[in-house]
């Protein structure tokens, strides 16, 4: 099986930080959300994959995920012109797809339980498709399936009236037919090429498309309360690991998991945790639900309920940042005056410093 994985989109919503960065690279619990999926995708046995890239995100994502050997995988990148829906996405990856049937992942897309459920069940369903599903709260955000039986039988696209609960997670299974009926579709008042008008299209055209749905968590983080919400589910599952050094004035609870060289000093870090290699925490409390990149410095602060990406200093914030997405080569400093909290979204090379 093949995989094709969506990372064309331009991240507007987590700006400024994606002005420096694709959004499918941002860390959870210090890794890319990227790589969440492609370890998914390895997994279940795609190895040949596709990364469908913009002009935008080629770059940044080609020198981080390079060839894919890391992952005993081969990538190809795939260019999507302009951003045309994810149907336009899917079409631009034919060639590389050929007969084959294929997954499609949605690279800001973050699964923890993976996708060998689902791909048991469409080798096994006999299907065209197999649309991964999930019970939401709001149905007016999302695609949205209605299902009679074992069957999808309609699918509409953040409908104001949802006729179910039933939101289309970022991973679909498809065999060659969806290529046809790509073709058959035309543009939505949203002049992009929706997949699920492709998918209607297979309904329509009398082919089998059964529902998964899934049970456990899944998050599409394309907005920054969405990336805090992620790195807080996969931070509970990591283990507690030191491989730095640890004075005897501090104290650490929990999962908390430090990198090479790290050293921390008379500080406190409850896990959920994460601190990357060659950082230091002096005089600070961190967590729980942190994370913290690479020769991160922490230094007189408290940090909870974040993700500070890799050279980045926080030195001296008199209250706690929590709930905040603070990019690489930052620095924070500075006397906040009287709040409870301070919450940031900051790029990449910013320097602020607070009154």
């Amino acid at each position: 099986m093949k995989a094709i994985v969506l990372c064309a989109g331009l991240g507007t919503r987590l700006r400024p930080l994606t002005f420096s960065t694709a959004k499918h690279l941002i860390p959870v619990a210090n890794k890319p959300l990227l790589f969440f999926g492609i370890e998914s995708l390895v997994a279940i046995g795609a190895r040949d994959i596709g990364i469908v890239v913009s002009r935008e995100s080629r770059g940044v994502i080609q020198n981080a995920v390079d060839d894919g050997q890391r992952w005993k995988a081969r990538v190809t990148y795939i260019d999507q012109p302009e951003p045309r829906g994810l149907a336009h996405a899917a079409q631009c990856a034919e060639s590389f797809v050929g007969p084959d049937p294929f997954v499609m992942y949605l690279g800001d897309t973050v699964i923890p339980e993976g996708l060998t459920r689902v791909a048991n069940y469409f080798r096994s369903s006999g299907a065209n498709a197999v649309i991964m599903l999930k019970a939401v709260d709001d149905p007016r955000h999302f695609g949205i399936a209605e299902i009679a039986g074992d069957r999808i039988v309609r699918l509409v696209e953040k409908p104001q009236a949802p006729r179910s609960n039933l939101a289309v997670v970022g991973s679909y299974l498809f065999d060659h037919n969806i290529f046809d009926s790509i073709r058959r579709i035309t543009p939505s008042w949203r002049n992009e090429y929706e997949i699920t008008d492709a998918i209607q299209n297979l309904i329509d055209r009398g082919f089998t498309v059964r529902p998964y749905v899934l049970e456990g968590w899944w998050k599409d983080a394309g907005k920054p309360e969405d990336i805090i919400d992620a790195n807080r589910v996969m931070l509970d599952r990591i283990e507690y690991a030191v491989r730095g050094k640890v004075d005897a004035g501090s104290t650490l609870t929990g999962a908390v998991n430090v990198g090479e060289d790290t050293e921390i000093v008379n500080s406190t870090v409850h896990g959920p945790a994460i601190i990357g290699a060659e950082a230091r925490i002096v005089d600070a409390r961190i967590g729980p639900y942190t994370s913290l990149g690479d020769r991160v410095h922490v230094i007189g602060s408290c940090v909870e309920n974040s993700v500070v990406m890799d050279d980045t200093l926080l030195r001296n914030l008199r209250h706690p940042l929590v709930a905040s997405l603070i990019g690489r080569k930052v620095q924070v400093s500075g006397d906040a005056g009287p709040t409870d909290g301070l919450r940031l979204l900051l790029g990449d090379c910013c320097e602020t410093r607070l009154p």
